[in-house]
């Protein structure tokens, strides 16, 4: 997976991690580029750290299987290298979050796309190297040629096809989540009602803190030379995701070149949003939704997450300063969690 895609804009508060709570086992370790933080609050007698960590990292290596696209022998990788357009038969896992991808696609008027590949490597943020010359007209045509996950990918029941042979799968922006949602799904599988997983600052949340209280969650303020908490959210029950564009990014002729890049133009976002946090029922959505309402800015975004009640904030910069903004989902969930 693309670390540049895994940065997100979020960090948890001390508060988020009980220092002295007996009940409380925490770990953390390192996955898809980023790094992990697992709490469970009051798990079974037999959920020690060490038991937690295998419970984690088994969840982990089973998903990363079918979604790791760095691995060239995951189940994404191997779609990708294929030649052939005819059907092939997919996994449960790669099913179910493509069945997401094509929401979020068509829900986002094809903002979310997990074809881009060709024009993230185009624009330098992937194995060209940012500082080489801007593409031209004639190579980000080009590259789109094979960009547009509604028409270049036919998902069936079971199986997933290309339309042309250079399409390629990459699950980046979403798959994130998915890993996240795997980790939760194992730890309540195995008993526990009250646990917090994050990865790279995206995280589902199940029950109240050792506090009783629910997670308590900071939104950093969108500045690549701050690491200051501009929002703090309640979270329970729920899937959050931070997509910003601040820390990955690169300058040429005075000109700043963001790394979400937009599929329908095929080039890097030009408005003032610099980060979008989605509450969800699940991180996966969270995580895919966080960057497709990103790649569409606040102006197209906000009318959408409106009709959809989306629960959603928006930070812009404006006037040398940021503002906040929220959809009214968005606010009646953390006035919920809030009582």
């Amino acid at each position: 997976m693309r670390a540049i895609l895994l940065s997100t804009a979020l960090l948890s508060l001390s508060a988020c991690w009980p220092q002295s709570a007996p009940e409380s086992v925490r770990i953390e370790g390192s996955t898809m580029g980023t790094t992990y933080h697992v709490t469970v609050v009051d798990g079974p007698a037999d959920m020690d750290a060490e038991r937690l960590e295998e419970i984690t990292e088994d969840a982990l290596a089973a998903i990363l299987a079918h979604v790791n696209n760095w691995d060239p022998a995951s189940e994404v990788s191997r779609f990708s290298a294929l030649d052939g357009t005819g059907p092939v038969e997919i996994s449960p896992e790669l099913q179910a979050v493509m069945a997401e991808a094509n929401r979020i696609n068509a829900l986002s008027g094809g903002k979310f796309d997990v074809t881009l590949a060709p024009l993230i490597d185009l624009w330098g943020f992937g194995p060209k190297k940012p500082g080489e010359p801007v593409p031209s007209e004639d190579e980000i045509a080009a590259a789109m040629q094979t960009v547009g996950q509604a028409d270049k990918l036919i998902l069936g029941q079971g199986t997933l096809q290309k339309a042309l042979p250079g399409v390629s799968l990459n699950l980046s922006a979403i798959a994130k989540g998915q890993g996240i949602d795997a980790v939760g799904d194992a730890i309540a599988a195995a008993g526990a009602t009250r646990y917090l997983v994050e990865i790279g600052g995206d995280l589902v949340s199940k029950g109240l803190n050792a506090q009783d209280e629910p997670w308590v969650i900071g939104v950093e303020r969108p500045d690549a030379a701050s690491q200051t908490v501009e929002v703090v959210i309640p979270v329970t029950d729920m899937g959050l995701a931070t997509s910003g564009d601040y820390r990955n990014y690169f300058e040429q002729d005075g000109v700043r070149y963001s790394h979400i890049i937009d599929p329908t133009t095929g080039r890097p976002i030009t408005h003032t949003t610099a980060s979008v946090t989605v509450l969800a029922e699940t991180a996966m959505a969270a995580d895919g939704l966080a960057t497709a309402l990103l790649a569409m800015g606040e102006e197209e975004a906000m009318p959408l997450a409106e009709a959809e009640d989306i629960p959603v904030m928006f930070i812009t910069r404006r006037d040398g300063g940021f503002v906040t903004a929220s959809s009214s989902s968005f606010d009646a969930l953390v006035a919920q969690m809030e009582e």
